[in-house]
């Protein structure tokens, strides 16, 4: 019996650390600024172009899995952050293929 090839999905994962404005000590909760990052995804999220995201628990910094149609796409959206923007965080973008993924239900 012949299986068709499935062709995983490529994503885009933007990956946050810490910025110059970032107070050392202080818990990722409490950065100033920080909620503005939080409503700037959240909005992305409700308009279907994050996946999933969130912070890492070790104050860090955390990644944002992004559905949109190019690299150059979510860099600009990685860019408009305002966390990013004011210095609070700075971020990367690698291009990511979902090899393994959760089934659909």
């Amino acid at each position: 019996m012949a299986t068709s090839a499935r062709i995983p999905p490529v994503y885009f994962v933007v990956s946050h650390t810490p910025g110059p404005a970032w107070k050392a000590g202080l818990p990722f909760r409490q950065q100033p600024g920080i909620m503005e990052h939080v409503r700037y995804y959240q909005v992305l999220h409700d308009g279907g172009r994050v996946i999933m995201g969130g912070p890492f628990l070790d104050d860090s910094g955390g990644m944002m899995v992004l559905a949109v149609g190019s690299e150059d796409d979510a860099r600009r959206m990685a860019g408009d952050d305002p966390a990013v923007r004011s210095g609070l965080l700075t971020v990367v973008v690698h291009p990511w293929m979902a090899s393994f993924s959760p089934a659909k239900q």
